[in-house]
């Protein structure tokens, strides 16, 4: 794809790998900041379709121009994610945000239980966000009331799961696949994971490989954006 002020104004999307510590919103604005800069455009619709915490990595649809009036159609796609467990311990974020709050012994476990407990979790399932997470309760996000120390009921929603593997067991650490519905809190997945098993758990790393069809191979750097923005045709 050849980039210029035409296509971005009329609507494209972008593959975009979004790095470690970078919020979605926050590429979101350098992307358009990028846009704009080049081309001096003072404004032009940009977003994103489906975000990522900052401490996920992988695949982000990114929506320009004209384009992003199909995000919801993006955000409806089936998402495919890896990452790792850590058994033993738990969060209150389900994630490193914050700090270990708990922790448990795994002596129990083996390598059997964690298999099969993986089966329990596919199909529709119901799960509570994270209280860390940006969904609104009363008009206010869910992370603001945590980060007050506020508790508050949350109520569980149906996700799919159509596909949890095992790929690796180094206790403490459990590497997985999953591939699920729109809404599917991988957080959620770890605490939950690790509260059936009798030991906890979080989530130490999250990477998106693929929504619906379009793949993380497919995906660019901001950097290499930037680059290839910046080339002379």
């Amino acid at each position: 794809m050849v980039f210029s002020k035409e296509v971005f104004i009329d609507g494209t999307i972008l593959l975009i790998n979004k790095p470690l510590n970078w919020t979605s919103f926050q590429v979101v604005n350098k992307i358009r900041w990028l846009i704009k800069s080049k081309f001096n455009i003072k404004k032009i619709k940009v977003g994103h379709a489906g975000t990522l915490d900052p401490l996920a990595e992988g695949l982000l649809i990114i929506c320009t121009g004209k384009m992003t009036k199909k995000i919801s159609e993006f955000q409806n796609l089936e998402k495919e994610y890896s990452g790792t467990f850590y058994l033993g311990a738990t969060t209150p974020s389900f994630d490193l945000e914050t700090e270990i709050n708990q922790t448990k012994s795994i002596d129990h476990l083996t390598d059997d239980m964690i298999f099969e407990k993986s089966k329990d979790f596919t199909g529709k399932i119901f799960q509570a966000p994270p209280i860390y997470s940006a969904i609104k309760h009363r008009g206010k996000k869910l992370y603001e009331f945590a980060r007050k120390g506020e508790e508050i009921e949350i109520k569980k929603r149906e996700v799919t799961i159509y596909d949890f593997l095992i790929s690796d067991i180094q206790l403490p650490k459990v590497n997985f696949h999953i591939k699920c519905s729109k809404g599917t809190y991988i957080r959620s997945i770890a605490n939950d994971f690790g509260e059936d098993l009798n030991c906890g758990a979080h989530l130490t790393k999250l990477v998106r490989n693929s929504i619906g069809k379009y793949k993380i191979e497919e995906a660019i750097s901001i950097d290499d954006f930037e680059e290839k923005l910046n080339q002379k045709t």
